[in-house]
């Protein structure tokens, strides 16, 4: 079986594409490291499974280097490092077969990591498997997803960033599920439910697609989606949806459409804060965190978390409103003493 730890071997300083800089002392000579790393792309070529992946970042100039991966997953946010001094960061990343959507394409076999940043500099990058890592499942919808193509995208696939070593998000949300199709759907909740160990959380954010879905059925599913993760041991967390971005005439969000009322009058966030404190599930109450957040912008510099300008979508976010979104999502984590603070990274 082919060797997938790579050492940290020699510098490189990263602008369109990848280019050799000799290697500094105390650096392991000789052997391949960085030529997994080629126009500003790594490829490893290693199993399913979580992976701790080491990063040293910096250059002779000053640099600022993020690190993606996978289906377009954010997964250390672009870090500063003075010039001539290099800096350390590590995180755990989830690979998997399909890599991103879970009724999607495989994806590319292997991890696959992508440096970016406004000034990139890699200094060296090692990926050893996780031993001791903590998953964070995501069971949602399309807000949530790692969304495939730009400018798209999933608070779930925004949220690794905020993560440090020892915690990863194995995000399997998928565009277009309400309640019944991710429980009845073997690719979902029947693939998902086995891989949940005893101290995993699993967020579940389902409502956007539970347009006729009755409140007792919507219930109930909910109900069976924690009753599920206890059995497996792991730790239910109950996800309020996101908001839609439909104002009012006086500035507020529209009670119906923008916060999550179906057409037979079921208020989704309310009936999700009902299980919650009937089942003892911590809540996160996303619909009144984003509420808060889209009413402070206004309406026009709201359009700038969805896509409004983009495609006249007021439903999904773009890269900016995920982000913004995933780090409401991380603070919630914290106050709520699901992950500890020094888990999380912050800003």
């Amino acid at each position: 079986m082919r060797r997938f730890t790579i050492g940290v071997l020699a510098a490189v300083t990263l602008s369109t594409t990848l280019s050799a800089v000799p290697a500094h002392a105390g650096e392991a000579g000789g052997r391949p490291g960085l030529a997994h790393c080629t126009d500003g792309a790594c490829h490893f070529e290693v199993p399913p499974g979580t992976y701790d992946v080491r990063v040293v970042l910096g250059g002779k100039a000053a640099s600022a280097t993020s690190v993606s991966g996978e289906t377009r997953r954010s997964l250390l946010p672009e870090t500063a490092a003075p010039a001539g001094e290099r800096v350390t960061r590590s995180f755990t990343v989830n690979v998997r077969t399909p890599e991103g959507e879970p009724t999607g394409p495989d994806g590319t076999p292997g991890l696959d990591l992508r440096i970016g940043g406004s000034a990139p500099a890699l200094a060296g990058i090692e990926v050893t498997p996780a031993r001791h890592a903590r998953q964070i499942f995501l069971v949602g919808d399309s807000t949530v997803c790692d969304q495939p193509g730009d400018p798209y995208s999933g608070w779930g696939q925004q949220l690794p960033q905020y993560l440090r070593q020892g915690v990863s998000v194995a995000n399997y949300a998928d565009s277009g599920e309400s309640t019944v199709s991710y429980l009845g759907n073997p690719r979902l909740w029947a693939t998902v439910r086995p891989l949940i160990r005893p101290g995993d959380l699993v967020l579940v954010q389902l409502a956007h697609n539970d347009k006729t879905t009755d409140e007792a059925t919507y219930r109930a599913n909910l109900e069976a989606l924690v009753a599920g993760v206890r059995e497996r041991g792991g730790q239910p967390v109950l996800v309020t949806p996101i908001v839609r971005r439909w104002f009012n005439t006086d500035g507020t969000l529209n009670n119906g459409t923008a916060l999550l009322v179906n057409g037979l009058g079921v208020d989704h966030p309310a009936v999700t804060r009902s299980v919650a404190a009937a089942q003892d599930v911590p809540l996160i109450d996303l619909t009144a965190k984003t509420k808060a957040l889209v009413e402070s912008l206004g309406v026009e510099s709201s359009k700038a978390l969805y896509l409004t300008n983009e495609a006249r979508d007021n439903t999904h976010t773009s890269v900016r409103g995920a982000t913004a979104y995933a780090g409401l999502v991380r603070d919630e984590l914290v106050t709520r003493h699901l992950v500890p603070k020094g888990k999380v990274r912050v800003g």
